[in-house]
């Protein structure tokens, strides 16, 4: 087995350009020659996530961590490296060859592609466990929710067994008893007996965005409790990162998403039509199942109930996706307790049409608040005001506020000055109370570490520059800095570790900007490169600057040279005539040479 060659690295970074891919996940604007959002690695309000596109970097002068498209992927997609490339080649369309890494990685990633294939087998055994003759209640209920056979194909629904058969037919399949466990479709009981999670339950497999199975849920067709069960957390599977029904979704291309609370509202409605329908997986919404939202459809529209008992945190989630850079809406629907509900009652061209008409998130916000108060009330009016210029003062679209402010006085009987008014000192008070944090955000210099911290500023932005120089002016600054900077006069660990690196490929003539993060693997070193690659050094004149850095080197080796000289003539009790003699006259002589450099 081979590595992936330098060569296919190098192919499948230059055909995913970091903004694209970056763009998929975080909203980003430009300003200047970079891109800026707000990170998706640690909470904030401010954006400090930069994307360099003429470096093919990320960088966050938040929170410090950085790297390359991969770094980007393998971090956000919680895959290691290999996977990374994989996602990326999938993007693409590049063709992989078979591959080999450490032996870690390489158990790990067969163990991961064994619970693959037994999701696979697992779901082609449910499946055809459906049309079995001793599965007719599971037959019954599928056909009463009206389910057809090209439906039950797609999304592979499937029926369970009664107490050990998948666990018999994985053992027959040649699969050891840890890569069964390590699927967690079979538990081993206290005495040792080997039963499968899901019995006697209609199965529904769960897919990733590239189709693979990693998961399921099964919903028994009785009274009994609970009535849905799914695969726990494993080495394949995290809920938070998925929706149910993406893959399917994603076949076609869509400009809206809907996005439903269940298996059955989701089948039910791709079955009649309405393809573009996805399921959260009975969780409140996670910024990576919003990030995959995004990065699939233009508009993100919320079909499950947001009046019930978990309204706060369905707010919270449409917020996540609203915070992504989506563009959120409400359906709201009459007639019926659900999407599924409602698309057998009426029909789909019905449903699609109050699809087209579904309401901001603000304009949602606004009905429920207006819910709980009554407006002749001067003091429920007050605070109806306030709430809702709490609401458009974070609206960034200034065309899109002054609709809302439009109709909001229309049909409320509020002058538009008093709404911009309050919006205006919310805004105020807003940017007067992050003005430090902005501050402190938006500065552009790498994240400082304890190590760092005990280093003098100018020292630290001095070593930077250097590294700074040989990765964007290699031929420039190279031979100079190598003939005149040693490793050793670095002070940081980290940039002891990246100058002894960037000699090494230097010197074999590797000077390529895109790839240099690819040396290094420790993620610390990683972040602390991206960081300077991604800071603005406002380097004018290449050849002075390279200049005053060695100069700067030299001054502080001979200041060193100095302090030791005076040092040792402090006891000239040890020293003989001779020997005071030459001290005081090479100490003269770097006092000349000190001045002249000043």
């Amino acid at each position: 087995m081979v590595r992936y060659s330098d060569e296919l690295i190098e192919e499948i970074r230059n055909r995913n350009d970091i903004v694209d891919v970056i763009s998929g996940y975080v909203a980003l604007k430009r300003s200047g020659r970079s891109f800026f959002g707000l990170c998706p690695f640690h909470n904030e309000k401010s954006p400090s996530f930069a994307v360099s596109p003429d470096k093919q970097i990320f960088h966050c002068f938040g929170c410090g961590v950085g790297g390359n498209v991969f770094h980007f992927v393998s971090k956000i997609e919680n895959v290691g490296f290999r996977e990374s490339v994989e996602i990326l080649a999938n993007r693409a369309n590049v063709p992989l060859p078979t591959t080999s890494s450490s032996e870690e990685e390489d158990k790990l990633y067969y163990m991961r592609s064994r619970v693959y294939e037994i999701n696979k087998i697992a779901a082609m055994f449910y499946h055809k466990n459906l049309y079995n003759p001793a599965s007719k209640t599971a037959q019954e209920y599928v056909k009463k929710r009206k389910l057809d056979n090209n439906t039950l194909k797609t999304f592979l629904i499937g029926y369970s067994g009664t107490f050990n058969e998948l666990y018999k037919l994985l053992k027959q399949e040649g699969f050891k008893e840890e890569e069964i466990l390590a699927s967690s479709l079979v538990n081993k009981n206290q005495n040792g007996e080997f039963i499968d999670r899901f019995r006697k339950r209609l199965m529904f497999p769960i897919q990733d965005e590239r189709g693979r199975i990693i998961a399921f849920g099964g919903r028994v067709l009785d009274d009994s409790k609970p009535k849905y069960i799914n695969s726990p957390e494993n080495i394949v599977y995290s809920k938070g990162r998925h929706l149910f029904g993406l893959y399917a979704a994603k076949k076609v291309p869509q400009k809206k998403m809907l996005i439903v609370e269940g298996y059955m509202d989701t089948i039910s409605l791709h079955q009649r039509g309405i393809t573009n329908v996805v399921a959260s997986l009975g969780t409140a919404m996670t910024e990576a199942q919003g990030r995959l939202l995004r990065k699939s459809s233009e508009q993100v529209i919320v079909g499950y109930d947001a009046d019930g008992a978990g309204q706060a945190a369905t707010i919270r989630g449409l917020e996540i996706l609203q915070n992504l850079g989506c563009d959120v809406r409400i359906l709201q629907i009459e007639g019926a307790k659900d999407p599924d509900e409602f698309i057998v009652k009426y029909g789909p061209e019905r449903l699609k049409k109050y699809m087209d008409n579904a309401i901001s998130l603000v304009e949602f916000k606004i009905k429920n608040l207006k819910k709980d108060l009554n407006l002749d009330v001067a003091n429920d009016k007050i605070k109806f005001l306030t709430e809702i210029a709490k609401e458009l003062a974070k609206v960034n679209n200034s065309i899109e506020k002054e609709v809302y402010i439009d109709k909001i006085a229309l049909d409320y009987k509020i002058s538009k000055e008093a709404i911009y008014a309050e919006i205006n000192k919310i805004i105020y008070a807003k940017n007067n109370n992050n003005k430090l944090v902005e501050k402190k955000t938006m500065v552009v210099k790498p994240k400082i570490d304890d190590e760092q911290d005990k280093i003098s500023e100018p020292i630290l932005k001095r070593e930077n520059l250097v590294i700074y120089l040989l990765i964007n002016y290699p031929e420039e600054s190279y031979k100079k800095i190598r003939e005149n900077i040693g490793v050793d006069d670095i002070k940081t660990q980290k940039n002891k570790e990246i100058l002894q690196k960037l000699y090494e490929e230097l010197e074999k003539g590797n000077s390529n900007i895109v790839n240099i993060l690819d040396i290094f693997k420790d993620e610390e070193i990683v972040n602390h490169l991206s960081g300077i690659m991604a800071t603005d050094f406002e380097i004018t004149e290449v050849t002075k600057c390279i200049d005053d850095v060695i100069s700067n080197y030299e001054k502080d080796k001979l200041i060193t040279k100095r302090n030791e000289i005076i040092k040792k003539l402090e006891d000239t009790d040890k020293l003989t005539q001779d020997e005071v003699a030459n001290l005081e006259r090479e100490l003269n002589e770097l006092i000349i040479k000190l001045a002249r450099m000043k």
